[in-house]
């Protein structure tokens, strides 16, 4: 009997320092091996859908287009229509429309010249308005439910196909370099800001005049910049007239000094003494070196037209200007 008790307790002791060999081999394993991971530039989508859609457009020559808005379920109550809305299109089975079609609500505003652009007509400025889905369809008429809603729909705004459009995705920790060099690719102007903004900042779109034939395309990062000293909102020059030197500055007892402490340097002080010429702020930026530009920004490009293109401003160092130069990146 005690032979017999001896055994299984062996047994058991023997497979517990088994099994306990074993895990301290295992953690001793695992614990030498070192997981590197690459990390790399946090990227993400620089616009949403209703930057996408709403954005609108500068189109050098639109085609005809004779599909609009001509009326609503709700005319007797409203004139204006927006999300969840039912509008009448001036078209039906007879000019083949079906149930489930997708449009493009736009508004033309006129044809677009800008003093900033060197390209005179830069085409048809174009208010990307809502978007809708045809629910029912007569023989000359059909209704449209509207799905979203970029401004308020008016009785004559015009359809067209729903772009196919996808968001740009830009390094959101990269440097931003304030003091980049040019790289010598396109350069162009800001000459519009969507609902006419004049100082756009992040995520508001604007109009730049480089498209289709200045070879850019939608996703180029470009930098928003404007020559040193320029981008004043009004204009102006400072004149420094204070004198560098009068014994109106020292108290007749004291003598404190005849020197100004708010002037600039006399041009040279050995020869010309206290009253000499001063050294001007214009005088020194018109001798002076080229200096650095002034990179206020950066913008993403969302769609391009043949002559002009629509970005997306993603990050800026100040206000942006309209006129101010873009260059891609």
């Amino acid at each position: 009997m005690r032979i017999r008790n001896i055994l299984p307790l062996s047994l058991f002791v023997l497979l517990a320092c088994v099994t306990t060999s074993a895990q301290t081999t295992n953690h001793s394993s695992q614990s030498n091996v070192t997981v590197t991971a690459q990390a790399g530039p946090v990227v993400a989508p620089v616009a949403r859908d209703s930057e996408l859609y709403c954005a609108g457009f500068i189109e050098y020559a639109p085609a005809p287009n004779y599909l609009q808005v001509v009326g609503g379920e709700q005319e007797q109550e409203q004139r204006t229509y927006s999300i969840g809305n039912y509008v009448f299109i001036n078209a039906g089975a007879n000019q083949s429309m079906r149930v489930g079609a997708e449009y493009s609500v736009v508004r033309p505003r006129g044809h677009f010249s800008s003093p900033w652009s060197n390209k005179g007509n830069l085409g048809v400025y174009t208010q990307e308005v809502a978007r809708l889905r045809v629910t029912n369809v007569k023989a000359e008429t059909s209704v449209a439910l509207v799905t979203q809603s970029c401004d308020q729909i008016l009785l004559g705004d015009l359809l067209r196909a729903v772009p196919q459009r996808v968001s740009p995705i830009a390094p959101m920790d990269a440097v931003f370099d304030r003091f980049a060099e040019p790289s010598g690719k396109q350069r162009g102007r800001i000459v519009l800001a969507r609902d006419g903004r004049e100082a756009p900042s992040v995520s508001n779109i604007v109009y730049i005049d480089l498209g289709q034939e200045d070879n850019v395309r939608a996703g180029d990062r470009l930098t928003i910049y404007r020559p040193a000293g320029t981008g004043n909102i009004t204009r102006f020059r400072d004149k420094e007239v204070t004198p560098n030197a009068s014994y109106g500055f020292e108290s007749q007892r004291f003598r404190g000094g005849r020197f100004s402490n708010k002037a600039p340097r006399v041009e040279d002080p050995t020869h010309d003494g206290l009253r000499g010429p001063i050294e001007t702020t214009p005088k020194v930026k018109r001798e002076r070196p080229p200096v650095p530009r002034k990179v206020v920004g950066e913008m993403v490009i969302l769609n391009v037209q043949q002559r002009t293109a629509t970005a997306i401003i993603t990050r800026v160092a100040q206000e942006v200007h309209t006129g101010d130069f873009v260059e891609v990146q």
